[in-house]
This record gives structure tokens, sequence and C-alpha cells, in this order.
């Protein structure tokens, strides 16, 4: 402990109220990685050591009575060649990691939510969709949908998830509808056929019901992933006007008549165009079968997303994807990755955070061809049983393995300094997340209530401190 100046000692302050606080006596812990990869998601201390109050400190003020949204987790996409290179290592290795990315023992990291794509994404081994079919072919009826190629990877390693986390959240995302139902006849590009927004609308409903014969409940999908960006491979440009009537005429009506009660989600693309989900939920046809908005972080700046919320207070948020390019600078992802989505996307309202993607080899395979991420960094490096654990393994485990879904978002004071976002937990602890950019120490008081804890924070480190 000596070696890296980091202390917590919870504090006892002396106030009128003679009320015994549900916090003392407990312990309080400090889970902490550096920047400079000294010290990695390492529990520090564990003590219930009394300590006055100190001068000179940055002070954090926690709430409890001011309560914002409630967490459904903190995870990754699992792309198909994720679920590829999962499946392929051996059992034993296989349980292993699993158990440690979405076990909640002392070695594990408590990832409680998931997304897929729906189809493939641009992360697969090869282009595909539910309904192939050979050119000039259609299939109103959708008598040729298969989930057989998801049942070679993909469907395996998430029944293995669902025994370890039988409560984890799933969320499916479509990078492209069959080709044949595009104006261009591509994978690539092209837009959404008019004359098949029904038979669309019935291919989700497919899915999910294909799914829950699987053992497999998709919690929510999205309409579209970055329906701006029609360059990558597999896509579809889908334009603000033509989702919303997508999802009024067709997408929510045939949920309602098939009594679908998976979470429809618009948007899922970058802050800098709030525009296009606000547009979609001021129409109140559209907006009566929308649970909410999804986001990336290309373009624009978080705090958008609450101009979202203060629009339509009534609908959820969801950050959704960010990749980390390979090979990976660790201080500068940690930080950023902490600071903007992990402190900065649940401060602007988010339910999620997901970092892209959860696994690729050490080459960044597989990827699609014209348009396929080659330079997308899993969380973890798979090389035949071996792991390497990434950067944004440690970005989602300094909250995931700390803030359950059914946490909510507690109001806290802020420092641009040390960044930093508070949770309240069913089982009353608080955790505190934080991040010193300073290149020296910080000694930091947490004030809850007439209760305080202080510790020393080491320099360019995030901490999670559970209270």
């Amino acid at each position: 402990m000596t070696k890296i100046a980091i202390y917590v000692i919870l504090a006892l302050v002396v106030g009128s109220c003679n009320t015994p606080d549900k916090h003392q006596g407990k312990s309080a812990e400090l889970w902490l990685t550096s920047m400079d990869e000294s010290v990695l998601l390492e529990k520090i201390v564990d003590s219930q050591e009394s300590h006055p109050s100190v001068d000179g400190t940055t002070v954090i003020t926690i709430d409890t009575s001011t309560t914002y949204q409630t967490m459904d987790g903190f995870g990754y996409t699992l792309t198909g060649g994720s679920a590829l290179h999962i499946q392929k290592m051996g059992k034993k290795a296989r349980a292993s990691l699993l158990q440690e990315l979405f076990g909640n023992g002392q070695n594990e990291i408590g990832v409680s939510y998931l997304r897929v794509s729906l189809g493939a994404s641009d992360l697969d081994e090869k282009l595909w969709s539910y309904n192939d079919l050979e050119q000039g072919e259609e299939d109103l009826k959708l008598k040729q949908f298969s989930l057989s190629y998801d049942t070679l990877y993909l469907v395996p390693v998430l029944k293995e998830i669902l025994k370890i986390n039988p409560n984890i959240k799933i969320m499916g995302s479509p990078w492209s509808p069959p080709v044949w139902m595009k104006t261009n006849g591509d994978t690539r590009g092209g837009s959404l056929k008019e004359e098949y927004h029904q038979v669309y609308a019935d291919y989700f409903v497919k899915y999910i019901k294909a799914m829950a014969l699987e053992g497999i409940t998709i919690d929510a999908i999205t309409v579209q992933n970055e329906p701006l960006h029609p360059g990558n491979n597999p896509s579809l440009l889908m334009k603000a006007d033509q989702q919303a009537v997508f999802i009024k005429k067709y997408l929510g009506p045939t949920f309602e008549r098939n009594d679908i009660q998976t979470k429809i989600i618009i948007y899922d693309h970058n802050a800098d165009r709030i525009d296009y989900p606000i547009s979609i939920l001021d129409d109140p046809e559209a907006a009566q079968y929308i649970d909410g908005s999804a986001f990336h972080l290309y373009g624009g700046e978080i705090d958008a997303l609450s101009k979202v919320h203060q629009a339509h207070p009534d609908k959820n948020l969801y950050f959704t994807e960010q990749w980390v390019g390979a090979p990976g600078d660790f201080e500068k992802e940690m930080e950023w990755h902490t600071e903007h989505l992990i402190i900065g996307a649940t401060r602007n309202w988010c339910k999620t955070v997901l970092e892209w993607n959860l696994a690729s080899d050490e080459n960044q395979d597989p990827h699609t061809d014209r348009g396929g991420c080659d330079r997308c960094l899993g969380a973890i490096t798979i090389t035949g049983d071996e792991i390497i654990r990434n950067p944004a393994y440690y970005i989602v485990a300094q909250a995931s393995k700390f803030v359950p879904a059914g946490s909510q978002r507690i109001a806290s004071s802020y420092n641009d300094s040390i960044p930093s976002v508070s949770f309240s937990r069913k089982d009353g602890k608080i955790v505190t997340i934080m991040l010193n950019k300073t290149t020296k120490p910080q000694q930091l008081e947490l004030e809850l209530g007439e209760k305080s804890i202080s510790i020393t924070l080491k320099e360019r480190s995030v901490g999670t401190l559970i209270h």
C-alpha cells in the first residue's frame, strides 16, 4: 500500500444529530486502476479507522435524497467475431473467461448488459442476414428466415453467459436488413424500400421469437445502428422521417399485435445530431411505442444528451458504443472513456454504458471487407486459449464490478480536475467513481450527510470507492 501512497479512512464527522447512520461501522473500499498500468483493478484498502476531517481537500458532496436514472448496466457489444473467438476456446478456458466477465465474485467484473448484432455487423467473419436469397427473389412471408448462423457461435456463448448471470440484459441492433429489402441491393448503404416496411417489422418479430425459443430474451432493440453512416459494411441509411414512419405505422403496431415486450430504442448514433431522436419523439404517434434513444460519441459532446432528456424526460437514454483503436493507448483511453462515458454519459442520464467490442484476435480479426473496422481493439484479445486484457476491459470493470443493474445515480458535486459520479445500490452501499486527471496525488473528502470519507487518490488514476 505504501509504495503507491494510497489510503482510505472512514472519517466520522461530529454533528448535532445523534441518529444512527446506516454507513457507520461499515468499511470503505477503494479499487484502483492507474493510467501507467502499475495498478490494475486492485483493492487498495479496507479500513474502519477513524480520522478527523482535513483542510485543503477537494470536497465531493453526495446527496442520496436526489436520484436520477436507474442503471441497466455496464458492458460490451458481443459481436459475431467476439462470439466466434470465445466459442473456439477450450471448454475450461472459455468457462473461466465467461465467469470472470459475468460473475460477481472477488476476481470477477460483473458485466450486466450486452449488445448483439441483429444479423451481421462489420466485425463478423462474413456478411449475412437471417433471410438471404438469390438475386431477384423476395420472401414476403419470411419462410426462409433462419437463426442458423447465430447458433454456431453467438447462441452457445449467450447460453453459457445466462447460466452465470440469468438477469443480464441483451440489446439487439441491426446493421442492415436483408439486401433484397434495400434500394441498392447491397449490404453496404442503400435505404429500406418502403414496400418492405411491414416485412421488415415482421423480421424483427421473427428474430425476437427465435431467440426466445433458444432461451434468450431480447430486452431491447435499436431500429438501426448508425443510421446516418451508410459507409460501413453492412450498413443502411435511414433518415429520421423514415425511422418515425417505420416505427409508428409498422414496427410499433406489429410488436403490439404479437405481444412483443422488447423495448424499441431509436437513433443509435452520435451525439452531434440530437435533432434526429428529438424529431421522432416529437411525433406522438411514434413516441407511444418508443422507450428511448441510444448514442455513440464519435461526434458531438456528451452533455448534449441532457438536452434530449430535457425535451422528453419520460424517455430513457442509453450509451451503446465507443471503440478503442488498436494497439490501444492505455493512458489516453482510460482517461477519455472514463471521463466522457463512465462518468459523462451516466451524469447525462444514460442507463447503460457499452464499449465496442468484447473480443478480437491479435490481428483485430474478423472484420468485413469494404468498410469493416480493421483497427477495433477488443476489450480482450484472444489467441487460442490465451487472453490479454485491454483498456476497455478496465474502463468498464471500474464500473460494472461495483454498480450492478438496479443501482440509481444520485446527486453529487463535480470538479473538472477530479470528475466523479455517484450511485446508490440496492444493498444500501454508495459507489463513487473518480478520475484523477492531474499529475499529483489528490486529497479528497466525500461528504454524505454528517459523515465523510477522506482519501488520497493516486495521480493519473481511476478510483471506485464503495462506502
